[in-house]
């Protein structure tokens, strides 16, 4: 049974950092691209950041560019999302998530939800103005 489970969530100031992982079980992915996405309250799941297999490629979505960081761990089979300049409008429930295809390198990587098959539970993520 796949599993992906989120931690590092948590309450913190603007301007703050946090780093979310997200390991995962019952089969590996280190041949698969793997993404963060986050849901706002009252809002629609929104793409943050997706990785190719090897760390080679990231993608981030507009609202976290230059602040949002990326990275994954093939040995681990996790990926990590380094959060820093953290603002209000961050706040929202982040998810981990799985394509069960793989992205051969011209191929854009996966950004809506859609595209991916596994996903984590959440974890929360607030941000205190």
């Amino acid at each position: 049974q796949v599993q992906l489970v989120e931690s590092g969530g948590g309450l913190v100031q603007a301007g703050g950092s946090l780093r979310l992982s997200c390991a995962a079980s019952g089969r590996t992915f280190s041949s698969f691209p793997m993404g963060w996405f986050r849901q706002a309250p009252g809002k629609g799941r929104e793409f943050v950041a997706v990785i190719s297999w090897n760390g080679g490629r990231m993608h981030y979505a507009d609202s976290v560019k230059g602040r949002f960081t990326i990275s994954r761990d093939n040995a681990k089979n996790a990926v990590y999302l380094q959060m820093n300049s953290l603002k209000p409008e961050d706040t929202a429930v982040y998810y981990c998530a799985v394509p069960n295809r793989h992205i051969i390198p011209t191929m854009p990587l996966p950004s809506g939800p859609d595209e991916y098959d596994y996903w984590g539970q959440g974890t929360q993520v607030t941000v205190s103005s």
